[in-house]
């Protein structure tokens, strides 16, 4: 029976393989992606212990957050977003993968040309499915996009927007690393974090991202079938 390939631990031709953030930490290329000139926009960063990263929400900026956090280091900035944009509708005068204001709220586009940029991909996940399907050690983390009550100051609005939030396992916990949270939330093993899937996904609006690597993907070792 063919092995099934669990990111960042392959072995081929004698030597071990890792999964494509772990080879860029390696090259120690520069810390953001994006436009050539400095990034003046950087997404606010505080990591709340030595080992979690965590960035803070500015803006419509979730989805960027979102990215870094899942990613577990800053890699992407408003402007990186934005150029991603461009490609996406190079044509368009006023482009549909981001607010018109400016301020960010890109859509699921933008994430997903993102992490194809670093040899990654995001998968659908059928909510349709038992969340005991899901096998979490293939999977480097996790993004979801939820319903997120607007307030302007202190007053809540009865509004609702869409909302980034990445998950992502660190030294064997999974954390909730929602921007729009102090810190990040411990959620537990693989129980807390499908505890924790099964209570979103069960609001009826939530949609579920798994960010893998491309073997992983092409492998289809993402879900437990039989």
């Amino acid at each position: 029976m063919r092995k099934r390939p669990v990111p960042g631990s392959g072995k081929a031709g004698g030597a071990t393989r890792r999964d494509p953030v772990t080879q860029r930490r390696e090259r120690r290329s520069p810390p953001l992606l994006g436009a050539e000139e400095g990034m003046s926009q950087a997404p606010e960063a505080r990591p709340r212990s030595p080992s979690v990263y965590h960035e803070r929400q500015r803006l419509e900026l979730c989805a960027v957050h979102a990215l870094n956090n899942v990613l577990q280091e800053q890699l992407f900035s408003q402007e990186a977003a934005d150029e991603i944009c461009k490609r996406l509708a190079p044509d368009s005068r006023l482009n549909p993968h981001r607010s018109l204001l400016g301020t960010g709220n890109y859509d699921v586009n933008v994430i997903m040309a993102a992490l194809q940029g670093l040899g990654l991909a995001a998968v659908w996940w059928d909510r349709r499915r038992p969340l005991s399907q899901l096998v979490l050690p293939q999977v480097l983390g996790l993004i979801l996009n939820l319903p997120s009550p607007v307030s302007l100051g202190l007053l809540s609005l009865p509004l609702r927007r869409r909302h980034w939030v990445a998950l992502r396992q660190v030294d064997g916990i999974y954390y909730n690393l929602d921007s729009k949270l102090r810190a990040p939330e411990a959620l537990g093993g693989e129980d807390g974090v499908r505890a924790f899937l099964a209570a979103a996904l069960a609001q009826g609006l939530c949609e579920v991202l798994l960010v893998v690597t491309k073997e992983v993907e092409e492998a289809g070792c993402w879900l437990h079938t039989s």
